[in-house]
């Protein structure tokens, strides 16, 4: 009897055990990226286009999409957002905006990955280029980027080399995307910052602009300073006329959780003028924002 409840002890201890770690890895966050794939376009080409009318390019966007979700990436759906971004054009009086910008910058990716797929056509049999380059969808500085070539074969089913190139590619650029999506949870995305005085004004960045006589320069370091993530940031220089910062560092998210807004970042700068009874313009492109102080 005493060997009987002992057993029943043991049991449940090791239930109990291996309950409580599976729920701890349930509640593990999932800190990968959210992917998107799209087709390579060069200058002046359609993003619809370069997707729809080349059928090896789908193919290698699918099979490259498909490999990322086998390993439990979060992926983005390029034709729903090509839709989306059609519609939202044809909204817009002046369509300044290519499909491909619309699609990024609305995508909800935190990395877009290009894929461009080549035939090689040989006497010793034909094989396939894969070309695979992703991007930081904040940024658009690059992350990582592979390139690679099938063996040789005496087929013209490049589809099929596609797909194996995928399964064996992808992980590789994966784990060189997830320590750089790493590194900026960590250490935040970068942003340069420029400051400077419109021509004619009397203003310099050596005046002093409240009463307790600080510089100008001084109070605008002093933002970005504060402002920036874990007050990491660098002067790249500063002259009577502007200062240029050329590492800001920004969260990934802002205080509710959501994606980052470089816009917002310039629009706290602009409130932050105001107080010091001054006013500019900005000129946002990208990673960079440029401030014109009148």
């Amino acid at each position: 009897m005493k060997i009987l409840k002992l057993f029943y002890l043991i049991a449940t201890s090791v239930c109990c055990t291996v309950s409580y770690a599976q729920t701890k890895v349930e509640e593990k966050p999932n800190n990968q990226p959210t992917i998107m794939v799209i087709p390579f376009t060069s200058e002046g080409i359609n993003l619809r286009d370069a997707f729809e009318n080349n059928s090896l390019v789908r193919v290698g966007i699918t099979k490259v999409k498909e490999a990322f979700d086998q390993r439990g990436v979060n992926t983005i759906d390029l034709r729903a957002k090509i839709k989306q971004a059609e519609a939202s054009l044809a909204l817009q009086s002046d369509q300044k905006s290519s499909i491909k910008d619309e699609v990024i910058n609305n995508s909800g990716a935190d990395i877009y990955v290009e894929v461009e797929c080549k035939p090689n056509y040989s006497s010793s049999g034909n094989s396939v280029t894969l070309i695979m380059t992703a991007y930081d969808t904040f940024s658009a500085e690059s992350f990582a980027n592979k390139v690679a070539n099938s063996p040789k074969f005496y087929t013209t089913n490049f589809d099929k080399l596609v797909e194996k190139l995928a399964e064996t590619e992808v992980p590789n650029l994966l784990n060189t995307i997830q320590q750089k999506f790493d590194d900026i949870r960590v250490n935040g995305r970068t942003i340069t910052v420029r400051v400077g005085i419109l021509e004619g004004s009397k203003l310099k960045m050596g005046k002093e602009i409240d009463k307790d006589g600080n510089l100008l320069s001084d109070a605008i370091e002093d933002f970005i300073q504060e402002k920036s993530f874990k007050n990491k940031y660098h002067v790249q220089g500063s002259t009577d006329a502007q200062i240029n910062f050329d590492m800001v560092k920004v969260p990934m998210k802002d205080a509710e959780g959501n994606p980052f807004r470089i816009s917002r970042f310039a629009a706290d700068f602009r409130k932050f003028l105001r107080t010091k009874d001054l006013q500019c313009t900005q000129v946002i492109n990208g990673n960079s924002i440029i401030f014109s102080i009148k």
